[in-house]
This record gives C-alpha cells, structure tokens and sequence, in this order.
C-alpha cells in the first residue's frame, strides 16, 4: 500500500515537472525572437506536439523522458542564445543611455534626464551633464513607488551630496517604440534593462504628479564611505551597459535585485523574501535599523509618503528639498 501511494505521488510530481517545462518552452518560444507572430505561435504549439509525440511512441517511459528532456535543452540553449541589444527602436525617454567619466574624486555624469511632462505620454526629452564631488557624498535615498498590488513597488536610489545635490538613478525596462511593460514578459528576454540616471523631478514626479503612484522617501542609515562604493559600482555597470547590453529579468535582475547586487559586497545581510516582493522592502529596512527606527514604523510611513509634497512642489528647481521635509532621518541630529 505504502509502495502504491509512493509510485502514485512519484508520478504526480513528475507529471506537474513535464508541463512546468513544457508551459515554460511554450511561453519561451511565443515571447522570443523569432521574426513573425506566425512563428512564434507556430513554435509554440509545435513543442507541445512534439512533446506528446515523444511520451506516445517512446517506450520505456524513461525513454520518453529522456527524450523530451532533449527536446527542451534544445529550446534552453536556443533561448539563452538569444542576445540582448543597444541598437532598437527606442521611445524617446530611454533612447539616450547614460555614462559616467571618473576622475579621482570628481565624477561627470552625462545624460542625466530631465524629461518636461505635460502627461505621461506628452513630454520633451532633456538630458544634461553634471560632475559630482565625491568627498561631499553624504548619503543615499530610497524612493518605494506603488504602481499597483501593494506587495510590488518600483525602486529609486538617490545620491545625495553636499548643497542639496541629487543624483537619481532608476533601474528600468528599455522599451521600443509601441511597447509596453508586462510582468508576463519581463521574465522571457522582452525588454532589455537600462539605468536611467535622472533628475527628482522627471524620475519622482513623472510617478507621484502624472501617474499618481503612490511614493514613499526613505532616508537610508549607511556611512558615506558605503555609498560611495555603491555609487561607483552602480557607475561601473552604467559604463558597462553602453557597450555590453543586458536582458532585464522580472525575477533575476530587476529594480531591486539589481540594487542588492550593488549593495551586498558592501553591506552583508542575507537574502529576505522581501527583496523579491519588494512592496515590503521597507519593513526589512525597518527591522535592519537601515532607516529611521526611533518612531514605530507605521509613523515613519506615513511621514515618508512624499505625494502631497511633490504634487506641491511642482517643477520647482527645489523639488528634491520640498519632497524631504519632515522625512525621518537618522542622518540628521534628532529633534530636527
């Protein structure tokens, strides 16, 4: 009897693997690279067959398995194969990529962006180039924007020098002309990931003024000797993008897994649950002691949620100042 339920959960599992990878294959050959629609759907109804095929006239099973186990390695390395790219139809706001020029202490960032929104879909594109004194580098910000699910947010790191100086940078999608984010789609080499270094006021108010996110300013408790080295390596990969491009991955390497992987040679901490639905990064901080701990945490929350504050603050050149007042800090002295 023992036997007989082990053989039955034994092939139950191994039924739930074959159409886990079958659904994967599927879904990897209808969003991929092959030229026309047709194909895509072509392929991706073949592989099934294909499949069905091989468990029908195979025997042993264990042939079978061997054989669709083939079948699907092929469709990986295909898949794998498939390489990344700088030359596309961008949409205006993310055909420009940025760079970075370091010389000692002074960093020149070119092409940081500052795009004049009249809606989400109206604006004039507008980068500039700014160099930053390193030895004035005071600490990071993390922006938590909520476009949907609270479980979910998008991510921003400011860099914050002496004399309200800000450096924002944004790990995004790099979409094409007519294309559009799906979750769906950002886990099968759909879109292809850029930085966008950019000014609060395109990056922050583009969310909290037109889109009407959601958007929470946490001030991060971290030594400036720390940021810096993140600064650098986020600086590194920014360079590195103009020549090497990279897939973006909604599980792997997105706007928070992308961070960690800035931070964790320099800030030890082990991997939470909450990095991968990241809505609720900013309780980890919280538990970290990484942002302002001397309130409970519902208070800091709601005094970080910055969207009044932007929405106030407009296009004003002050926009970065305006959206930080009375925002927990542990960087600044308490009672102020």
């Amino acid at each position: 009897m023992i036997k007989r339920i082990a053989i039955v959960l034994a092939t139950g599992i191994l039924v739930l693997v074959v159409f886990l990878m079958t659904l994967w294959a599927v879904t990897a050959i209808y969003y991929s690279n092959l030229p026309t629609p047709f194909l895509r759907v072509f392929g991706g109804v073949l592989f099934p067959l294909i499949a069905i095929f091989i468990f029908w006239r195979i025997r042993p099973i264990r042939k079978g398995l061997l054989g669709f186990g083939v079948l699907w390695f092929v469709v990986l390395l295909w898949w794998l194969w498939i390489p990344p790219s700088n030359q596309r139809n961008w949409q205006p706001d993310v055909a420009v990529l940025p760079s970075a020029t370091i010389n000692g202490n002074q960093i020149t960032v070119h092409n940081i962006r500052n795009c004049d929104y009249r809606s989400t879909t109206d604006f004039t594109v507008a980068h500039y180039d700014k160099t930053f004194d390193l030895s004035k580098l005071e600490g990071a910000d993390l922006f938590l924007c909520y476009w949907g699910p609270t479980a979910i947010a998008h991510t921003i790191m400011s860099f914050c020098f002496e004399g309200d100086q800000i450096l924002a940078i944004s790990i995004e999608t790099r979409k094409e002309v007519g294309e559009d984010y799906s979750a769906v789609k950002g886990f099968f080499k759909q879109y292809e990931l850029i930085y966008v270094v950019g000014d609060e006021r395109d990056l922050v108010r583009l969310r909290t003024n037109f889109r009407g996110e959601d958007v929470y300013l946490y001030r991060l408790n971290a030594k400036p000797e720390l940021v810096r080295s993140v600064l650098l390596d986020y600086l590194d990969t920014i360079n590195g993008l103009t020549q090497k491009p990279e897939w973006y991955n909604a599980l792997t390497l997105n706007c928070t897994t992308a961070i960690r992987g800035h931070t964790q040679p320099y800030a030890h901490g082990h991997l939470s649950w909450k990095m991968i639905v990241n809505g609720y990064l900013d309780t980890l901080l919280y538990e970290r002691k990484t942002i302002d701990t001397r309130l409970p945490f519902e208070q800091v929350k709601s005094l970080s949620k910055i969207h009044d504050k932007a929405k106030n603050a407009g296009n004003s050149p002050d926009f970065s100042t305006r959206v930080r007042e009375g925002v927990p800090n542990l960087r600044q002295p308490a009672g102020n």
